[in-house]
């Protein structure tokens, strides 16, 4: 293993710094900034840095080395081009705070995004700021708490929530100041309506539920859900994760909702990994529009006294809603991944639709060769679908609880064992109402070959024995690890002692 930090070499070597602007004696630094002790840095030529880097960047996976079928958290394909244009000097090296003239470029872009998501998603108006998923639902729940307070309806303090939702629904209700009400599912995975009718009230401020839901099936009754939500009062949330196997088919305003958050580092292929940078604007209808965060850009006829002359051209500016809850992001949002995704958005725009067949028909491709390979290898009854549906969207679910009962093998150890093979791991237990579950996203840019190969290999793992399966994996970089210490006891950094 290379350990930069380890490498120290002759003294003052390793690297060049040009001699002071002002002599010693004129630089006067108050002492608790003075270093005591020269700074650990290694002292290694050019050549030994980039040889360390390049061997580090071999040991990461991503979806430029790889197949990543994470469940949930789509990680597909993101076209350079979109990395080109994000890099443009007038876009990259802009300043927030730089006056509306300097920027209109920008702001032109903003504009057409938040045209475009309104159009994508059936609703009235877009804020960008939001830059993760989960603080756009955080976002859109505070707008429909302030819309509720604004009509004297202080009682409504129950959101509720399907028990096969996002985590993060119920998070980001609770960090608002509700109360949740979860609602099992019904047969096959679907939402019951009887059951939600048992729990809607006064005190009901809003449902929160993404549709395809977790389960990769699409809710049929989603509109009388909304109904039935709206008749007593309430609000109609949709998290837009799984909103790329719906796209140009339907929308949540067709749906009911009322508000949407956007994932553009899913959805509008913005990349993601590692913990962001993620992009997660939210969309509303007319009457939650004055509560969002804020700025946003609107758009009107420049007008003398613009800077330029009077024309029939648009001049953009940052609009602030006059009941906006407040910035959720200190500046405008996460504006590298707004141009990457409105990039994208500017090529393949006209078949966004087609994307979302491509997507939905991989995800059914691959489920169907699963359970046929399986089939054929005479293990077919160790795996079990998640969902009792014909067919599924973007992503389907199995239950590998067959195979624990009959070998002890569990849904860990065949992520595990796929990693042997040269893939990411499907993601595993969730959603939580499918035991030993395991959920497969292949999305829309992968190939045939791709998914004839994963489901070859998927079961393959499946035939490992036990104590193969337990031991893996043995092939990476780093072997299984003590997940639970892991998450508790974090290390950060290189010792620097």
């Amino acid at each position: 293993m290379s350990h930069l930090f380890d490498s120290h070499g002759a003294v003052g070597s390793g690297w060049s710094q040009p001699e002071p602007l002002l002599p010693e004696s004129r630089i006067s630094l108050p002492a608790n900034l003075i270093r005591r002790k020269m700074p650990q840095w290694p002292r290694i030529s050019e050549s030994e840095v980039v040889r360390h880097f390049t061997w580090l960047s071999t040991r990461n996976f991503g979806i430029d080395t790889g197949f990543y079928p994470l469940g949930s958290c789509t990680m597909k394909h993101n076209p350079r081009v979109n990395e080109t244009i994000a890099d443009i000097s007038g876009i990259a090296e802009i300043h927030p705070m730089q006056p509306e003239h300097h920027i209109q470029g920008l702001l032109a872009i903003f504009s057409e995004m938040q045209k475009m998501l309104s159009i994508c998603a059936g609703m009235d108006e877009v804020t960008l700021q939001p830059v993760a998923g989960a603080q756009g639902e955080f976002a859109a729940i505070r707008c429909i708490q302030e819309y509720h307070r604004a009509r004297g309806d202080e009682i409504r303090d129950k959101v509720i929530v399907p028990d096969s939702a996002h985590g993060t629904n119920p998070a980001s209700a609770v960090m608002a100041g509700y109360q949740i009400i979860e609602v099992p599912s019904g047969p096959g995975g679907f939402l019951d309506l009887e059951v939600l009718r048992s729990v809607v009230g006064d005190d009901t401020a809003a449902m929160m539920i993404t549709n395809p839901n977790t389960l990769g099936i699409f809710e049929p009754e989603i509109a009388e859900a909304s109904e039935i939500v709206h008749a007593a009062g309430g609000q109609m949330y949709y998290d837009g994760a799984n909103f790329n196997a719906i796209l140009g088919k339907t929308n949540p305003g067709l749906m009911g909702f009322d508000a949407v958050h956007y994932n553009l580092h899913k959805t509008f292929a913005q990349p993601h990994g590692g913990g962001g940078p993620g992009s997660g604007p939210i969309g509303v209808k007319s009457h939650l529009a004055e509560f969002l965060p804020g700025p946003i850009v609107k758009r009107r006829p420049l007008v003398d006294g613009d800077i330029t002359e009077a024309s029939d051209e648009w001049w953009f500016s940052w609009y602030e809603p006059k009941n906006s809850i407040g910035k959720v992001h200190q500046w405008h949002g996460n504006a590298g991944a707004v141009i990457r995704s409105w990039a994208y958005y500017r090529r393949y725009g006209r078949t966004l639709k087609q994307m979302s067949e491509h997507a939905v028909l991989n995800s059914n491709y691959l489920r169907h060769r699963i359970h046929q390979l399986a089939s054929e290898a005479g293990i077919g009854s160790m795996i079990v679908d998640g969902s009792s549906a014909k067919f599924v969207k973007h992503e389907f679910t199995l239950s590998l609880s067959p195979l624990k009962e009959a070998t002890g093998i569990s849904a860990l150890d065949i992520a595990k064992g796929l990693l042997d093979y040269g893939y990411m791991a499907p993601t595993i237990y969730f959603p939580l109402v499918v035991p030993e579950c395991m959920m497969v996203e292949p999305t829309e840019t992968e190939s045939k070959e791709t998914l004839d190969k994963f489901a070859e290999n998927f079961v393959k793992v499946l035939q490992e024995s036990p104590e193969v399966l337990h031991a893996a994996p043995i092939t990476t970089p780093v072997g299984r690890v003590d997940e639970v210490h892991a998450a508790r006891n974090l290390t950060l950094r290189h010792p620097m002692e």
